[in-house]
Formats: structure tokens, C-alpha cells, sequence
């Protein structure tokens, strides 16, 4: 009998140790597990534009969409302001991580001692046209009339004389009002507000479809800036430089998506779907920017791309510091570049 007793109790301790060592395997699984769980987690990276649902940040919304940030562990939190100076001013305060408008803004910031960097291209050419009333036939009949910019330091005031004085217009010869992005500029056209805006697809597209007037494509004259780039919060950056690095791979994946004309109508439905732009407007939008090349193929971010944008700047007064393209482009962001 006490020889049975021990037996029980030595098969009970056995199935006790049995179990206990499942348990531990198991605890030691779900560990593994959770670091695993925890080192894929998603991070998160918040990009301020100029204007919600604009096509040049095409690339971005199809990243989104097709899941090319998720794919890479990043989750991508979109905002917007109306102007790209606002935008700028929240990535320097810390309310974004990276920010999209034209290069004359960030350059003025970074001159003044933002804490900034001009990080990549996002559009090679811009698609600008400038558009008048009915009863305005072209530029130089914009004398003495009201016509609408982005702003009195926006790129597009910059751009709107270089189209201005070879058609013997000069300062003070017009009067100018400002509206920060295409939408409200276009909305300053229809109400009858202004004599001519400068806008770029689709509502140039719209404005062509109402009977609006063609004065001019802004490419005739401007063929040496580049349009729109993206900027980072340079202290961000630095502490983030793999997400960096897969931002930007995520955004041209989308770019070389875009350029796909397999994909030209699903392209078209992400972004009447970001934009609310009707879908006719997007289609040509889609043509032209492909005729354009509008995108860059991959990052980039060159002394020479500014070159001209700074120039201008410069001989204008607007620089307080030397005119000097490096002076916009942090050499450790660069390097992030894929």
C-alpha cells in the first residue's frame, strides 16, 4: 500500500513538472511574441499640406491608398492650412513632421533660422495656366485689372511676373489679391471677385470648361524652378532617419504606381475621392501631368534644383543670409535619402 501511495505522488509530481514546464514555454512564446508584435508596430508620420486633396500630392494619397506606407510600417496622418506658410510655421513649431507647399516659403523660413530642411522634390514642373474673364483676351490686357496670386511672398506671385513683364506688364501696373490655394482662387474667378487667377489642375480644367479666357501657360515662361517640395522638422528627422528613409520609398512607389497607365483609372478614382473634383477634370489632369513628367522618379534634393528659386529670392532682397542653395539642405536629412 505505501509502495502504491509513492508511486501516485511521484507520477503526480511528474504531470505537475510536465505542465509547468508547458507553461513556461508558452509564457516565453507570448513574449517573444509581444516584442515581436511591438517592434512591428506602425509609426506614425504627420504631413501637413498646402490645400486638402490637391494633385500634386497625387503620390501620397495613392501610398495611402494602396497600402505602400502600411506595407512599410508607417501610418500617415494628413492635415492642411491655406497657405504654404502656415504650413511651415506648424512643422517648425512641432505640430507636423513634414510639410508640402511651394520652395519659396521654406527657403524664407529656413533664412530666417527655422529649424527646417528641404527634404525632396515633389513636383519637377509647375502645371500653372493663368486664366481670365471672358472679356480679357491675354496678359497684357490685365492692365488696371484686379488679378489673384497665393500671396505677396508666395511662389506664384514670383511666377505670375514671369509671365507678366515679357508681355509689357510691370509692378503697379495691375492690382493683385491673394488667396493661398487653387480652389480659393478659382472661387475669386467665378464670383466675378477678380479679372484673372493663376490655378493649376483640375480647376484650370473647370475654368477651361466654364468659358473662363486662356491667357497663358505658365511653363512658356518658367522652365528652370521646380514647383513643390516636401520640408522636415530637421530635430524630427534626425530622430527618426530609417522612417525617413521609408517614407520616401513608400511615397515613390507610389510615384512609380502614378506612371503606370495600367493604373490610370484607379489613379483617377483615389483622387476624385481625395479632392471631390469632378471626375472629367481629373482625367485630363491625369494626361497632362503625365505629359508633364510632373513627379520626380525617385528623391531628390540638389544644390542645383534650387539654384533658380534662391536667385530670385536673393536679387528680390527676401534673403537675409547669402543666396546659397546649401544653406537649405541639411546635409544628415539628405543622407536620408534613398
Amino acid at each position: 500500500m505505501f509502495v502504491n501511495v509513492m508511486k501516485m505522488n511521484n507520477r503526480g509530481m511528474i504531470v505537475r513538472n510536465y505542465i509547468y514546464r508547458i507553461a513556461q514555454a508558452l509564457l516565453v512564446s507570448l513574449a517573444v511574441l509581444a516584442m515581436g508584435s511591438a517592434s512591428a508596430q506602425a509609426e506614425t508620420v504627420r504631413i501637413i499640406t498646402t490645400g486638402k486633396g490637391s494633385a500634386l500630392e497625387w503620390p501620397l494619397y495613392i501610398g495611402v491608398s494602396k497600402g505602400f506606407f502600411k506595407s512599410r510600417d508607417i501610418d500617415i496622418d494628413l492635415f492642411s492650412t491655406s497657405s504654404t506658410a502656415m504650413v511651415m510655421q506648424q512643422v517648425t513649431g512641432g505640430s507636423g513632421d513634414l510639410g508640402t507647399g511651394g520652395l519659396t516659403d521654406p527657403i524664407r523660413a529656413i533664412d530666417q533660422g527655422a529649424g527646417l530642411s528641404l527634404l525632396t522634390l515633389e513636383t519637377l514642373v509647375p502645371p500653372y495656366s493663368l486664366w481670365g474673364k471672358q472679356d480679357v483676351k491675354d496678359i497684357a490686357g490685365l492692365k488696371g485689372k484686379m488679378v489673384i496670386v497665393g500671396g505677396a511672398k508666395d511662389v506664384t506671385r514670383i511666377f505670375f511676373e514671369r509671365m507678366a513683364v515679357p508681355n509689357g506688364l510691370n509692378d503697379g501696373d495691375y492690382d493683385l489679391t491673394y488667396a493661398g490655394t487653387t480652389p480659393a482662387r478659382y472661387a475669386a474667378l467665378q464670383s466675378g471677385a477678380v479679372d484673372a487667377a493663376i490655378l493649376y489642375p483640375p480647376a484650370s480644367f473647370a475654368a477651361s470648361a466654364a468659358g473662363f479666357s486662356k491667357l497663358g501657360e505658365l511653363a512658356d515662361y518658367v522652365k528652370d524652378m521646380p514647383f513643390t517640395g516636401y520640408a522636415a522638422n530637421v530635430e524630427w528627422a534626425k530622430a527618426h532617419p530609417a522612417l525617413v528613409t521609408s517614407f520616401l520609398e513608400g511615397l515613390h512607389e507610389g510615384v512609380a504606381w502614378f506612371y503606370d497607365k495600367a493604373n490610370r483609372e484607379e489613379a483617377i478614382d483615389i483622387l476624385v475621392a481625395e479632392s471631390g473634383a469632378k471626375r472629367p477634370d481629373v482625367e485630363k489632369t491625369y494626361d497632362y501631368y503625365m505629359a508633364l513628367h510632373i513627379f520626380p522618379d525617385k528623391a531628390t534634393m540638389t544644390p542645383e534644383a534650387l539654384a533658380s528659386t534662391v536667385k530670385v529670392l536673393g536679387d528680390a532682397g527676401e534673403l537675409k543670409g547669402a543666396a546659397d542653395p546649401k544653406r537649405f539642405i541639411d546635409d544628415t536629412v539628405n543622407a536620408m535619402l534613398p
